[in-house]
């Protein structure tokens, strides 16, 4: 199975109209509210494919309530573990005419180490039966940066791969503790490495410790950087949507072809058409099948010049291929 971990789980409200128009009263004209947070919406798109798959994190007060039941009704196996603060909730506001989502993000509940060692322990029980974890999202108050830096530590003596889908300090500090694949996007790249160029800084974090390295461009795909060699990856074209789950979509992909040792082109082929699905989705967590079957198809990879951390590639630089 894949162990998701979400520290920061989330009550996601979606609401949709058809047109948002900023200082006046807007009328919703749909509404839904389901448990999220980015590991809970990679497990959804795990169970989606038919993947065994568990979740586990930190819930608490009413909202997290709520958020249990909910996992429950979707299937979804729940080893979340219950602290006293509330859970957080976030609101995502999706503009019908102009095609874009707008999101607030609360800040969620102050952990306490009592907290913290109760998770570790469920967390260390967990292990022995995952292929693969995926740690994913913010981290809450009261953990500090280093909080999924342990976590790697602890799957790696199981000898489990991590996928990290994390930004900041916690981005920082996790790849020091060489994860299998880190995912940040184009901001949270730069950010992290300190270059404007997505190749440099992927080769940046790699030195650093990752050992590989898949950064999303929005619509322009994904690049990836890996001791096999580098890659980029894109959709035949841009979908418009809700993005917000694109990502974890992603994630769910490259956990997926860690455990069952793909190539990494055909690996990138998963996680570009997953993403693009759930663009298409209303709900994070959510993929188009029709729209992911179609790119499995029509994704383009690429190899390219290759980040100077890697290994040479036996493909040749620029080689254009279209992955089934």
């Amino acid at each position: 199975m894949i162990l998701t971990v979400t520290l920061n789980a989330a009550l996601d409200i979606t609401y949709h109209l058809r047109r948002l128009r900023l200082l006046e009263s807007n009328r919703v004209d749909a509404v839904a509210a389901r448990a999220g947070g980015k590991g809970i919406n990679v497990s959804r798109v795990l169970h989606a494919l038919g993947h065994e798959t568990v979740v586990t994190g930190l819930a608490g007060g009413p909202t997290g309530h709520v958020l249990r039941h909910e996992l429950a009704a979707a299937g979804l196996r729940d080893e979340l573990v219950t602290i006293e603060g509330e859970t957080r909730r976030t609101v995502a506001v999706v503009d019908e005419s102009r095609g874009d989502t707008t999101i607030f993000l609360e800040r969620g509940p102050v952990v306490t180490a009592a907290a913290w060692a109760q998770f570790l322990h469920r967390y260390e029980r967990l292990l022995p039966r995952a292929a693969a974890v995926v740690l994913a999202g913010s981290l809450p108050d009261g953990l500090s940066n280093d909080a999924y830096a342990v976590l790697i530590r602890r799957a790696r003596t199981h000898r489990v791969p991590v996928v990290l889908d994390a930004d900041g300090e916690a981005l920082r500090a996790g790849v020091g503790e060489a994860p299998a694949v880190i995912k940040p996007n184009a901001v949270e790249l730069g950010a992290a490495s300190g270059s404007s160029d997505p190749h440099s800084g992927a080769a940046a974090l790699r030195a650093a410790g990752a050992q590989a390295v898949v950064a999303s461009l929005g619509p322009d795909g994904l690049i990836a950087c890996s001791p096999q060699g580098s890659w980029r990856a894109r959709p035949p074209q841009a979908l418009s949507g809700n993005p917000t789950g694109a990502g974890d979509a992603a994630v769910a992909a490259l956990a997926l072809g860690l455990v069952a040792g793909v190539s990494w082109p055909a690996m990138l082929v998963e996680a570009v058409a997953l993403s693009a699905a759930a663009v298409a989705a209303p709900l994070a967590g959510d993929f188009d099948s029709t729209v992911y079957r179609r790119l499995q198809e029509t994704v383009t990879v690429e190899t390219v010049a290759a980040c100077p951390a890697d290994v040479a590639s036996d493909a040749p630089n620029g080689a254009a291929v279209t992955q089934p």
